[in-house]
This record gives structure tokens, sequence and C-alpha cells, in this order.
């Protein structure tokens, strides 16, 4: 195998790939991108539950195939001075050259490479992939970081009404973002692993292409873009309706800087210790908002910021990360909390951004 590339495509591509190799150790070849070299150079990666692949332009000069552990690949190419690089075959190994340099990987047998699964292509929909990356980084914090339950450990994406809508809850909050997709007719919907939600994202952020082709079928999602193809398993189960515990009316309701908001919590974090709880008052008529957070550690803090204030006087308690993990998806310099009353929900909307509904279940205490 003998090729000729530019280290900017070949290192992004791998930067790609390697987020989706595998950590097992009694299956060392996961860990590893399978170069194969024929008319074209394909770049794979697996780790048994999402697999990826490209193809990157390149001089061929000779046909191959072999497979190099990924983190050293990548490392290897981020350390070269020159614009291009050459990969050859050494006695089986990885050579890699590139002015003046020569560094020698050894390689793994390629005989031991998972085959991609292949997509049929059908029911295709093409997306913004700037849009499709937004949507699922506004709602992916708030999805559960186990698979105990896979509907709660996974992002919900619908497309209906020329609409994207991305969902992700872990029964203690809730995200919800609604992004345009004018030009799509088709409909579907699809439960992605988080896993897989963070890996796509990571793979779409270094496509250069503006628009992505989605497919679901069967079990699995197909998304490609650039001559990049990304495949993932899709959890075969029924996305909470989630409708149904968004509150219709506010017993009380602020709205802040979204700015003062942040700070206020920034704050709050400090002393609120191990908990991480706060506690949230409001009294419209005497125009206060303020938080209060203590631990026997730190001490104790409360601070008011302005607020424009409605309803009735309320105390409740909050987890500070719960609250504040969604203020970086709102687009609005100001944010409206409304608050259904003490032990429900907390919704939390932009005041200029229609797109984004965060809910958050209060503490106990």
């Amino acid at each position: 195998m003998k090729i000729t590339t530019t280290k900017e495509k070949i290192l992004n591509t791998i930067l790609m790939a390697e987020r989706v190799t595998g950590k097992k150790e009694s299956l060392p070849i996961l860990a590893c991108i399978l170069i194969e070299v024929t008319k074209d150079i394909i770049l794979r990666a697996t780790n048994l539950e999402a697999g990826f692949e490209a193809t990157i332009p390149g001089e061929v000069s000779e046909e191959g195939i072999i497979a190099v552990p990924a983190a050293i690949l990548s490392q290897t190419i981020r350390s070269i001075g020159g614009d291009k690089v050459t990969f050859s075959t050494d006695d089986s190994n990885l050579l890699v050259e590139s002015r003046g340099t020569k560094t020698l990987i050894k390689a793994i047998s390629h005989d031991e490479f998972p085959a991609l699964p292949k997509s049929a292509g059908k029911n295709k929909i093409s997306l913004s992939r700037e849009r499709l990356v937004r949507g699922v980084q506004a709602v992916s914090y708030a999805a559960s970081p186990s698979m105990i339950r896979p509907d709660l450990g996974s992002v919900y994406l619908s497309i209906k009404d020329g609409a994207m809508v991305c969902v992700a809850t872990d029964s203690f909050r809730l995200a919800e973002k609604t992004v345009s997709e004018n030009g799509t007719k088709a409909e579907g919907d699809v439960l992605i692993p988080l896993k897989h939600a963070l890996e796509l994202v990571h793979i779409l952020e270094h496509v250069t292409d503006d628009s992505v082709s989605l497919a679901a079928e069967e079990s699995q999602l197909a998304v490609s873009a650039g001559g990049m193809r990304y495949v993932s398993r899709v959890v075969d189960a029924t996305f909470p309706n989630y409708k149904e515990i968004i509150p219709k009316k506010f017993t009380t309701e602020a709205t802040v800087l979204k700015g003062d908001l942040t700070e206020m919590l920034r704050k709050a974090r400090v002393f609120a210790g191990a908990d991480m709880h706060v506690g949230l008052h409001i009294y419209p008529k005497k125009k206060i908002f303020s938080a209060l957070a203590r631990s026997s550690d730190v001490g104790e803090m409360s601070d008011s910021i302005d607020a424009a204030l409605s309803g009735e006087d309320l105390d409740i308690n909050f987890h500070i990360g719960y609250i504040a993990d969604c203020l970086s998806s709102i687009e609005s310099d100001s944010v409206t909390l409304g608050f259904a009353g003490t032990g429900k929900p907390l919704v939390i909307r932009g005041v200029s951004d229609s797109s984004f509904l965060y809910l958050v279940m209060p503490l106990n205490r």
C-alpha cells in the first residue's frame, strides 16, 4: 500500500474516526483505524455499537489494507510539520513520511476488523448540518448517562411538519429544541443513545458540507455527508409523552437577564457544598428575586438580582446544575422562569427564543 494526501484532510478524518473507536482490552482491533486503499482511500472505525467510514482525496500508488491504533496514528499526524503525508506498508507495518520525518507504526491484523453495516438508503431525509448539531447540543446534557432506562439515556429526534424537534430527559429535567427544516417534507422519529448522539455531533463539527443525509431503518441510524458515513444503533423504545407534564398555567413568573442569573448561580455553586442545592425566593409584591445557598464547610450566600415579577410569593429549592445547564442553550439575553407552585415543575424559556423549552423538577426540601 502506498498513498499520498494532505495532512489537513487525513488528520480531520482521523479525529472523526478516533471518536468512534472502542476500548475493549479483549478486542484491540476496535482501538484501531482501518485504512483500505483500492481506487479510493477509505478510513474506518467501529466500537461494535457504532461505525464510521470516510473517503479522503489523495494519490494512490499501490493498493492495500492495514489497521493501526487510532491514538498513535492521530498523535503522529498531529506532530508532522509538512503539508503532505505519505503512507506506505513496511513489513506489514505502517510507515508515515513527511518532509524528512519517518515514523513506523506497528499494525494489528486487519482480518479481525468487524464489517460495518450497510445502509439500504431508504427513507433518506436531508437536513441542515449546523441545525442538527445545534439541536442535539441544546438538549443532550438533559439525557441520563445510564442506559438502565434506554428511553431516558437517549436523545429523541422527531421530524414533522417541516420542523425537527430534539428532546432529552432524565426524569428530573427535560430539554426541548425545535429547529425549522423548511425543505423537509418527510416525517419520522428516532431515539439515539446519548453516547452515539455525542459521537455524531463531534463528527459533524468536523464536516464542511452544509447538509447531511439521515436515514433510520430497522434498528440503525445512518448519517452521511461529504464522503463520510456514520452508522449507529437506535433504541427500540417509546419516548415518554412529555407534553403532558408541561404546566399550562403558572402561579409565579419571573423575567431576568440571563447573565445575571448565570452569575448568581455560579456564586451559589461555590457555597452550596456537595449537594448543590439552591433556594429561590420570589416575592413579587416586594420585588425580590433572591437565591440562598449554604454549606457547613464554606459558609452562606444570599444574592438578589433585578427581575420583573408577577404572581404569588414562593420559596422553592433546586439542584443548581439542573438550572444552570440549560442557560447556554437559550439564544436570548433574557429568560422567563415560570413556576407552577410548590413541588411542581419550573419551566425556563428565552424571552425572544421560542424554539427552546426547559423543564426542571424542584427538590423535596
